[in-house]
């Protein structure tokens, strides 16, 4: 069982789409497994061979759990390879248990996935500093056997990510209210000559600037973890978007710095239908790496959001406005928008952000060059 964001526990298999035997390659979808974020497209990683399916549909199994065995060129024909690439369980070696009443030494993170897992930090042997046990080693821990609990509610799952993210990560905020009126003029240009499926939105544009912005300034698109902060390697810009049931889910638009505002425009199109209709990928739940949310459909002129751990940054839109702007030394009319930064502190400080936010601001304003 994949793990779709770092608070999910379990997950319930709903539907197999291959059976053994079948030839998969690196990115089908080969099954369904429902969350509270919704029901999830699982793709396999490897070109492989299905060998054994070890769930039925209507499971619920906890993160890690073994859902299917595969075999191919890329794995030893003795040792099938895994769906998902989660070790099988059960069948590492035994991890030595400290003597008791030996003081354990684990980071926060560490105990408090642990304890989300079921595992008792006692079993685990840690190789990290002064042997305490890292991520790395509850990861490596086989998961216990047991029966999946029913899955939390959507609030809970909610409050358990953002309540993490307030008590690990030291958020600074800042703002900056940008002129639109170049944007406007570009897209109005645009869409008066394109066919109704490549007409643009905002939306789209307000991406684009933020993945120019990640590639112009460090410290913005990447994950915070053990190690510290680790730059991520593409630019994948998680885009907020309301999902059926009170659900947010965050999907990528992979490589965005390196795709035009069009192909933006029809990615993020097929995101939302795909999300409203309660089917996206794993993949692009797990591999945003900087996060773009807009509430300016509600109304609201500022959003003061909040961080997705373990990524570093959350940028937010308000409402695209007209307000009174002295353009050439005269008052006139403009249409604005205001951004906002979450940054981590532990990665980067307000100086740095303000240059975050004005290359924003300077790719909203120039937006042929995306």
């Amino acid at each position: 069982m994949p793990s779709l964001g770092p608070d999910m526990v379990s997950g319930t298999l709903v539907q197999w789409r291959v059976k053994p035997g079948d030839v998969v390659k690196h990115g089908d979808v080969i099954a369904l497994v429902e969350t509270t974020k919704g029901v999830i497209d699982v793709e396999v990683f490897r070109d492989a061979t299905v060998e054994k399916l070890l769930v039925e549909p209507g499971s619920a199994v906890p993160v890690g759990a073994v859902l299917a065995e595969l075999s191919g060129t890329a794995a030893a024909a003795t040792t099938p390879a895994v769906l998902a690439g989660q070790p099988p369980v059960g069948t590492a070696p035994p991890v030595p248990v400290p003597p008791a009443g030996k003081a354990v030494r684990i980071s926060p993170a560490a105990r408090a996935k642990a304890q989300a897992l079921g595992i008792n930090p006692a079993s685990l042997t840690g190789t990290g500093p002064q042997g305490a046990i890292t991520l790395d080693d509850v990861d490596r821990q086989p998961l216990p056997v047991r029966s999946a609990a029913p899955a939390p509610g959507v609030r809970d799952v909610i409050a358990s990510s953002m309540s993490r993210s307030k008590r690990e990560i030291p958020h600074y905020y800042l703002s900056m209210t940008c002129d639109l009126t170049a944007m406007q003029a570009w897209l109005e240009r645009h869409n008066a000559t394109a066919a109704i499926d490549d007409r643009m939105l905002p939306g789209a544009l307000f991406v684009a600037a933020v993945a120019r912005a990640a590639r112009a300034v460090p410290g913005f698109n990447g994950t915070y973890g053990e190690q510290g902060f680790t730059p991520a390697a593409g630019i994948h810009v998680g885009m907020a978007i309301a999902a059926r049931g009170g659900r947010l889910v965050a999907p990528a638009l992979l490589d965005a710095d390196r795709k035009p505002a069009t192909t933006l425009m029809r990615e993020l199109r097929d995101l939302t239908a795909r999300v409203r209709a309660g089917h996206v990928r794993g993949s692009e739940l797990s591999q945003a790496t900087i996060t773009v949310t807009s509430l300016g459909e509600e109304g609201v002129d500022v959003v003061m959001p909040i961080i997705h751990p373990p990524q570093v940054a959350i940028v937010g839109f308000g409402s695209v406005v007209v307000r009174p702007w002295v353009i050439d030394g005269a008052v006139k009319p403009a249409s604005v928008v205001t951004v906002s930064l979450a940054g981590d502190h532990r990665v980067t400080d307000g100086r740095a952000g303000a240059r975050f936010l004005g290359a924003i601001r300077d790719a909203l304003a120039a937006p042929e060059q995306g």
